[in-house]
């Protein structure tokens, strides 16, 4: 057995007023109950140093950028990598990424138990758009803010597993985890920041909204074998609601726990990765039942191509 305690901490909203030393005190706060309850490894959301700023439309570069880290760890965030190191607690959360060159990224961390950063991901399936929408009910403007991410789907190997990234729509498309899995992938860590209703749909709410999270979740974790840990940043921001349903799911693709509210919340299951070696060695062995020679449409082309007429 290869038990990974591991502690979802969902987050609940972020005002745009609020400063990241009120975020990561609420950070802190979670993973000192994560301690209290054994967590080996804390996962929380994408963007989880700010509010969701996509939802604003802002011309200025200079105010845009007052959103990114340039630094990671930085000093705003050093008590969060301290305590970590001191727990002896393996972390990931995300944040808004400005390189030293001036690229802007939706970027996630992974940090093994000394507090050291042994994984980055930078989030590659973009939603939204990059202009200002005025047929939509609000703004996603993650196409305006961010470039796709550059670093592929790589995983690594720490806490005795094989671990990957990915970054709230990441999670819809089932590229996502097959790459990995294709590297063995143990367990995938997701944040995100999910609006509560479709700003394009009006009547797709919540209810919906949720039941995607699960499924895009559970069909990604059985059809690759894998753990999957998937945190929302959740609630109402600047009235603005974000889901919840913050879940962790097993390789057979079942939920184990599932957060029930949208405020701070702390999730902890034990996640044996060994749990995953039965399906990578039968119906997902991918070595004796893949037919690549078939799937070259899949990276070969982005839109639709109909057949011809008959």
């Amino acid at each position: 057995m290869r038990v990974i305690n591991v502690a979802a901490a969902q987050l609940g909203p972020i005002q745009r007023a609020e400063g990241r030393e009120v975020v990561v005190k609420r950070m802190l706060a979670l993973m000192d109950e994560a301690k209290s309850k054994g967590a080996d490894l804390i996962v929380y959301p994408e963007l989880a140093l700010t509010t969701f700023f996509p939802r604003w439309y802002v011309e200025d570069q200079a105010e845009v950028d007052l959103w990114f880290e340039r630094d990671m760890p930085n000093e705003a965030v050093q008590p969060l990598f301290a305590r970590a190191a001191e727990y002896q607690m393996a972390m990931n959360f995300g944040y808004a990424e400005l390189t030293p060159d001036g690229h802007h990224f939706n970027t996630s961390i992974l940090t093994d138990r000394t507090g050291k950063i042994v994984g980055k991901y930078r989030k590659i399936h973009l939603p939204g758009h990059s202009e200002f929408d005025p047929e939509r009910d609000f703004q996603h403007l993650e196409k305006r803010y961010f470039e796709p991410g550059d670093l592929g789907f790589p995983v690594w190997r720490t806490l005795d597993g094989i671990f990957g990234m990915a970054v709230c729509n990441d999670r819809r498309w089932p590229e996502t985890y097959r790459v990995m899995a294709l590297q063995g992938v143990e367990m995938v860590l997701i944040g995100y920041n999910t609006p509560s209703f479709n700003s394009q749909k009006g009547s797709e709410g919540p209810e919906k909204r949720l039941f995607h999270n699960r499924l895009a979740v559970q069909a990604g974790a059985y059809q690759n074998s894998c753990w999957v840990v998937s945190v929302a940043k959740a609630g109402d921001e600047d009235g603005f609601p974000l889901i919840g349903g913050s879940l962790i799911v097993n390789p057979d693709g079942e939920v184990v726990i599932e957060a029930k509210t949208d405020g701070d919340e702390l999730l902890v299951h034990p996640c044996d990765l060994d749990d995953t070696v039965f399906g990578k060695k039968t119906i997902f062995d991918f070595a004796r039942h893949r037919r690549i020679e078939h799937y070259g449409r899949i990276t070969s082309q982005t839109g639709v191509i109909l057949p011809p007429e008959t």
